[in-house]
């Protein structure tokens, strides 16, 4: 891990790049599986998944399979999926809000309704780490939502199996199409349907640089996806308050996440992030994942700031995925943060709590793009359809408006469009 001390502003936008891989293999490998699967549908799917995954068999899971693997794991796991799912069902239900009819004008009343998307996808990772909290995570606020259909897409083993917690998930939030199929082949059945599976109208849910590639490909053909991501990351913003082995704690459970992930701690304290990097060395020889929180840590940085203001101010420059504020006064320096996918206020809430169990969404807007996008919600799952509903002195009141701004744009339609009904009641 890199250390900076009072970096000037202008070298922050340098330090706070991402670390960047252009595989231009990769967007080629995968620009073909999606013109292979678009052509051939199953046929393609199924060379793929021998090819890339080593099995044969069928794609889609067996009720029995599903009932097996809920059979097979522990109570003990069980119950904690059940108060995590209880926890994230119970935050995102408070997102609905009841449709709400508004007068702007006596006789005209507009609303909105929110609809849920008829299908959707969920990609759920099942390599190194199986993120079958991601179930959850996507399923339970598309349950939410109202969405009709939602199928899931994983990658299974040479024998046709994923991890059972998977499965068990899945059939907790109601979800019945499971397929045993990952990578860009996945998003490209997701995006363009099969003779045996129906094409999505969003797709959801993280992946490696192939599903990466893919979701962003498929969104250029009209395919609508959750958000643009890249790897996990976290900022941690600390001072002389914090505890130096929470903050080296939580800097490795994003960093173990993979060799392309980032993890960052701005600091008013050279003593702290001394401590922490200390810490870091001790910690990681502990954790099981080292090889790749190692790599991680290359692309990663400590840096010192004059003050915490001027440490909000990088913080949010940096839009970070996931921020910890690890202060003092950590609700009062939280309400100064403006751009952040999620925040964690305080030395008693570390990040891997919202990555399975508080309740808020874990899916969340990486490589700076919490500058402008949010994480999944509900909000994610529906499409919101504005409503109006005029009376016949309504009309009367607002035609004059309309038809003097039409004119005034030139579109002689649009203003007859409203005379011809208020000559017909005169």
């Amino acid at each position: 891990m890199k250390i900076f001390n009072y970096p000037a502003r202008n070298e922050w936008d340098w330090l706070l790049q991402r670390p960047y891989i252009h595989n231009e293999d990769v967007t080629v490998i995968v620009k073909n599986i999606l013109s292979e699967v678009k052509q051939r549908g199953d046929a393609a799917l199924k060379d793929y998944t021998k090819q890339f995954q080593g099995y044969a068999g069928d794609l889609e899971f067996k009720n029995e399979e599903i009932e097996r693997a809920g059979n097979s794991l522990p109570d003990e796991l069980k119950k904690a999926i059940q108060v995590a799912a209880k926890n994230i069902e119970r935050f995102h239900a408070s997102q609905i809000t009841a449709v709400e009819k508004i007068e702007t004008m006596p006789g005209i009343s507009c609303w909105r309704k929110s609809v849920g998307i008829e299908r959707v996808g969920l990609y759920i990772p099942g390599g190194t780490a199986p993120l079958f909290s991601t179930v959850l995570m996507l399923g339970i606020p598309a349950k939410l939502a109202g969405c009709k259909e939602v199928i899931l897409y994983t990658p299974c083993n040479e024998n046709g199996e994923v991890h059972a917690a998977i499965l068990y998930c899945a059939k907790l939030v109601g979800i019945k199409k499971i397929y045993k199929a990952g990578g860009a082949q996945a998003i490209a059945a997701m995006a363009y349907g099969t003779a045996t599976m129906k094409a999505v109208n969003k797709i959801f849910g993280p992946g490696n640089q192939y599903v990466t590639a893919a979701k962003q490909m498929v969104q250029m053909d009209g395919i609508a996806i959750d958000m643009p991501a890249g790897p996990s990351e976290v900022c941690v913003l600390a001072d002389e308050s914090a505890n130096a082995s929470f903050i080296a704690a939580d800097l490795l459970s994003q960093a173990e996440h993979g060799k392309d992930s980032q993890v960052l701690l701005i600091s008013d304290s050279q003593e702290l992030i001394n401590d922490c990097l200390n810490e870091l060395e001790i910690q990681l020889k502990k954790i099981l994942r080292r090889d790749l929180a190692t790599s991680s840590l290359n692309n990663s940085k400590a840096i010192l700031v004059k003050n915490l203001s001027e440490g909000v101010e990088l913080a949010n420059r940096y839009a970070a995925e996931h921020l910890i504020v690890a202060c003092k006064n950590a609700e009062e320096i939280a309400e100064q943060i403006t751009t952040a996918g999620s925040v964690f206020i305080g030395h008693f809430s570390p990040e891997a709590v919202g990555d399975y169990a508080s309740g808020t969404n874990h899916t969340l807007p990486t490589n700076g793009f919490a500058k402008a996008y949010s994480g999944v919600s509900v909000d994610s799952f529906v499409k919101k359809i504005t409503f109006q509903q005029l009376t016949q002195d309504g009309l009367s009141l607002i035609g004059d408006t309309v038809v003097a701004m039409a004119e005034a744009e030139g579109l002689d339609a649009h203003a007859k469009a409203i005379t011809i009904r208020l000559n017909g009641f005169n």
